[in-house]
Parts: structure tokens; C-alpha cells; sequence
């Protein structure tokens, strides 16, 4: 029997993309800090060890239960202390860095892990490990998030994404500076909003995207500024499959990314909370001094070496 809504007729909506998604079987949420909040009340977590090289809507997330924190070095690699036997370990994979092989002796020596590959989308999970992954940070879709878990399961209502599509929209025909303000908007709405099922307009963006050659064209541009940038970033860094971005740390970050502003190349500072942070920690320094350059699908070779050209001629 059809839904009494079920319209024949009228004018056109998109079409329907029939591709398969990159994480067909994990489940479809609408944002990545609510991947972590299912995980929270599915598990039913009390307590929890956190990264202090952290953005603050994952502490948020996490304010009722009883968190505390580890350090993390400048090759990315956690220092913590050894959990409590009750206490799950949150665990970021920055840039895609951590490889599989350390994440999966984690694995063995911590069961109740979390992975956080909010910045490795194209990293396959480890088996039968709470994984999750966020859409928005490697495509143009106003929200969407993946969780991979055995967790127990319950009826999630499906988000809706249409009044959200306006900056995703307007950056297609003009300039995204003209619409950062509404894309802020957006990102602040992930506050308030509850646990839901991705919506249908999200899935259907996500299902029309060439994976493939997304992958491929973030890794030669990933690739093509590890060659510039040989000698000058004081990060070891691997090639890592679709990556996120390449970081270049500098000892300037901040103030170069300032000035690149002006040549409409714009570097953001990932976790600007963490500048209240001791002046010589070293998750500030990551978070201020790190220039996340972008290598996404929408750049090749050409851009990534004007780039690098601004960038060295500004040091």
C-alpha cells in the first residue's frame, strides 16, 4: 500500500543516484558527535579516556560521564596512562596517520575502543571495532556521519537536510567567502540537534560521488606537496589512502595562515580552543602551528603548486 503522501506527477525533485555508498554497511547518522553520542547511550559508557588534541564538541558530547585525558605527541601517537578496567579509550586517527597496523594492536590490548576517522574516510575499520566517520569533512554535504558497531540497535526518526543546503548550493556558483557565515550556521546547528537516521537528501548526494577518484586525486595532490614541502614541515607524515589534508607544521602557522587569508587561500586552525591551553604543550602548538592544506577532489597538481608557492615565498 502506498504512502498516503506518495505524490504521482508535478515537477521534478533531483534524481535519485544509485551508487553505492563508501560505508554501505555501517549505519547512517546525521552528524559525527552523534555517531559518539549513540555509542555513549548504547553502551551505556560511564566513563571515558580522551586525547587532550581535541576539539570541544566531542567534550561536550561527553559531559555527563567521567572523562579523563591523555597526551598526544608531535608524531600523533597517544601517551596515556593505562585505562581503568571499566574505562573505554577514545582514540582520534589524525590526518589518516595512525596506520592500521598500531590501531590494530590498540585493538588487542584495549577491547573497548573507539576510533575517531572523522579524518580518515577512506580507512577501512578495523573488525568488530566502534568506528566512526564524518561526511561533511571530505564532501559537499550539509551533514551525514557513519558508525560502524555491533552495539545494540534502536529506531532512529530520519534527519531532514533540505533547509540546510544553501552554502553547499551557493559555493557551487559563486565564492564560498560569500557564504562562510551560513556554512558557521550550519555547523552550529549539530548542537542541538538529536540522534537521528542520515537523511534521505545526504544519502542520495552521498550515493552520486565517485569514490574512487576522489581517493585518487587526494593522494597525488597529498603526494605533490609532500615533494614541495620536503625538508620544510617538521612533521613526519605518511601517504595515507583519500587523505584528509596534508599538515604542514611550521613555526609560524598562525600568522602564516593570516596572511594567505589575504591571498584567498584560506588554511583554518582546526581546534582554536586549544590555544587556551599552556603556550608550550604540544597540542597547542599542533593546533596552532599546523597548516591543514587542502588536497581534496576539487584541486589537482597545477593548485597544489601554486600553493606551496605562496606559502614558501611568504617564509
Amino acid at each position: 500500500m502506498l504512502n498516503r503522501n506518495h505524490e504521482i506527477g508535478g515537477y521534478l525533485e533531483l534524481e535519485r543516484n544509485r551508487l553505492p555508498l563508501l560505508h554501505e554497511g555501517a549505519l547512517a547518522l546525521n552528524c559525527g558527535r552523534n555517531a559518539l553520542r549513540y555509542l555513549l547511550e548504547q553502551r551505556h559508557i560511564s566513563s571515558l579516556l580522551l586525547p587532550a588534541f581535541l576539539c570541544d564538541t566531542v567534550r561536550t558530547v561527553c559531559r555527563d560521564i567521567s572523562c579523563r585525558t591523555y597526551s598526544v605527541g608531535q608524531d600523533f601517537l597517544p601517551r596515556f596512562p593505562e585505562p581503568l578496567e571499566e574505562e573505554w579509550l577514545y582514540v582520534v586517527n589524525y590526518y589518516g596517520q595512525l596506520s592500521p597496523a598500531f590501531l590494530s594492536s590498540l585493538r588487542q590490548r584495549y577491547p573497548r575502543l573507539i576510533i575517531d576517522n572523522a579524518q580518515a574516510y577512506f580507512e577501512p575499520p578495523l573488525p568488530d571495532t566502534d568506528t566512526l566517520y564524518t561526511c561533511r569533512k571530505f564532501f559537499g554535504v550539509p551533514d551525514g556521519a557513519f558508525l560502524y558497531t555491533n552495539a545494540p540497535s534502536r529506531h532512529l526518526e530520519r534527519a531532514e537536510s533540505f533547509s540546510h543546503m544553501r552554502h553547499i548550493l551557493g559555493r557551487f556558483e559563486r565564492s564560498g567567502s560569500e557564504f562562510f557565515a551560513e556554512s558557521s550556521e550550519n555547523n552550529d546547528r549539530f548542537a542541538s540537534e538529536p540522534v537521528m537516521a542520515m537523511s534521505a537528501l545526504t544519502d542520495n548526494l552521498l550515493r552520486g560521488i565517485d569514490y574512487a577518484y576522489a581517493e585518487r586525486q587526494r593522494r597525488e595532490n597529498f603526494i605533490t606537496l609532500s615533494s614541495l614541502f620536503a625538508g620544510k614541515n617538521l612533521l613526519s607524515v605518511r601517504e595515507v589512502p583519500g587523505p584528509f589534508a596534508y599538515p604542514l607544521l611550521l613555526e609560524n602557522g598562525m600568522e602564516l595562515k593570516k596572511r594567505l587569508a589575504a591571498e584567498k587561500i584560506y588554511i583554518p586552525t582546526l581546534w582554536p580552543e586549544l590555544s587556551a591551553l599552556p603556550s608550550g604543550s604540544t597540542e597547542r602548538c599542533l593546533a596552532e602551528n599546523i597548516l591543514p592544506l587542502p588536497v581534496d577532489q576539487r584541486y589537482n597538481a597545477d593548485d597544489m603548486r601554486y600553493m606551496a608557492s605562496k606559502i614558501t615565498n611568504l617564509l
